[in-house]
Formats: C-alpha cells, sequence, structure tokens
C-alpha cells in the first residue's frame, strides 16, 4: 500500500500570501491586449477578461485593507 502511496503527491497547503501573489501573476499574465477582434486575455486568446484575470482581480480586490484598516 505504502508504494501506491508513493505515486501520488501531497497537496501543499496554500497560505493566504500564496493566494495573494498568485492573484497578482495571475492578473499581470491574463491581462487585456488588443486586437481586430476586441480585448483578448493575453494568455489564453479568449475574449477578456478570462476566468484566471476575474479571479485574479476578485482575491486581490477582497485582500486590499478598508479605510478603517489603514491607521
Amino acid at each position: 500500500m505504502s508504494a501506491v502511496l508513493a505515486d501520488f503527491s501531497v497537496l501543499t497547503p496554500v497560505t493566504d500570501e500564496d493566494r495573494v501573489l498568485l492573484a497578482a501573476r495571475a492578473v499581470r499574465v491574463h491581462g487585456p491586449e488588443i486586437s481586430p477582434h476586441g480585448l483578448l486575455c493575453g494568455s489564453k486568446r479568449v475574449p477578456y477578461p478570462c476566468r484566471l484575470a476575474r479571479w485574479g482581480r476578485a482575491t486581490l480586490a477582497r485582500r486590499r485593507p478598508h479605510r478603517g484598516e489603514m491607521a
């Protein structure tokens, strides 16, 4: 049984800080590009915003401190 379990990778826990870094990268990589067909995702070439761009922006928006926290 241990030989079978050794073949599967162990999931690494993702911290909030990791999530913010991944979100910032998603926003940067999946930013809009202008094409004759309108705005496209810079990575996937699908209509902008793609799923990862939306997730990245939403994650960063939730992470920003509110005015009361900025003291």
